[in-house]
């Protein structure tokens, strides 16, 4: 189901509608909406309504709720849902384009940092609540990332335990793979190391002979300037574990984005390559052939509009 027109018949009910980095939509009046057998309810050009500029509203959890009961999600995929569709309004806004909110107007920017409102029509038809889903999921959040992709209802509780097991099994077959093969490769890549080394040390003496053939420490003194070292990149992942990126992004928004997620209890990280581009990314055991799977689930739940999750291992 849509955002759009739960943010419609949201306004309606409430009367405010706060959409955190934009502001606040305020509605003086009732607006009636069609019964549910009437299919040829035309929308009118709704009255009363006003908009408020305001970047620092913050997030609403009874708006939050609201979706969550009508979409089915759970609350932590319903804020990801509100959230990509407002970065999308965001980006119309910043160039230039105007954007309609569905049964409520459309906001345009008419300077650098202003918003003009023009009242739009009403929505169509109410959307019904979902009522489908366990209301137990819907008054918990997410606590883990794997809940996103695993937790499903199940009518035989006898599933719940042979799929954990299942689940567990696979983790650990993959673990144990990348493990015999990690054992294979390991003495192989050591004596190379070993060798290039030497080849290298054998070289660099050759060409400057004032640098001892075997004082590399000296050598990485002479040749590397401390103001230009740059932070530590983050170690490899266990052999069996993949890296995960839900989103790439500048420091401010790489810092406020993993922030909300670690409020949320998932087992986010973060690193930078280079200080100017920040990678958000989970850290999952899974099988290769479960990779894209995951991927696809991950940025469903927690990949903005405009960026892109991968994989890397």
């Amino acid at each position: 189901m849509k955002i759009a027109p739960l943010l419609a018949q949201y306004l309606y009910n409430q009367k405010r509608l706060d959409l955190p980095g934009i502001g606040t939509f305020l509605l003086d009046g009732p607006v009636s909406l069609p019964p549910e057998t009437n299919r040829q309810h035309k929308p009118v050009i709704l009255e009363g309504v006003s908009f408020v500029q305001n970047s620092g509203v913050k997030e609403d959890p009874e708006l939050i709720a609201f979706i969550s009961s009508y979409t089915g999600k759970i609350k932590a995929l319903a804020s990801a849902d509100l959230e990509s569709h407002l970065e999308l309004a965001k980006q119309f806004l910043n160039i230039g384009k105007p954007f309609l909110f569905e049964g409520i107007g459309t906001l345009s920017r008419i300077k650098s940092a202003e918003y003009t409102f023009a009242p739009g029509h009403s929505i169509a038809e109410p959307a019904k609540e979902n009522q489908s889903r366990d209301a137990a999921s819907h008054e918990q959040p997410a606590t883990n990332y794997k809940d996103v992709f695993y937790n499903k209802k199940e009518k035989n509780t006898w599933k719940k335990p042979v799929a954990a097991l299942l689940i567990i099994a696979g983790i650990g077959l993959a673990v144990w793979g990348g493990y015999t093969v990690y054992k294979k490769t390991t003495a192989q890549k050591e004596s190379n190391s070993t060798t290039d080394t030497l080849a290298s040390q054998n070289i660099d003496a050759a060409v400057n002979p004032t640098i001892p053939k075997t004082d590399t420490t000296t050598q990485a003194a002479l040749t590397n300037k401390p103001d230009t070292a740059m932070p530590a990149p983050m170690p490899a992942p266990p052999a069996g574990t993949f890296k995960f990126i839900v989103e790439t992004a500048a420091k401010e928004r790489a810092l406020a984005r993993y922030n909300r997620l670690k409020k949320m209890g998932l087992a986010i990280q973060l690193e930078t390559p280079d200080s100017a581009s920040f990678k958000l990314f989970f850290l999952i055991p899974a099988a290769v052939s479960d990779t894209a799977h995951i991927v696809d689930s991950l940025r469903r739940a927690y990949t903005p509009a405009g960026n892109k999750a991968y994989v890397e291992k």
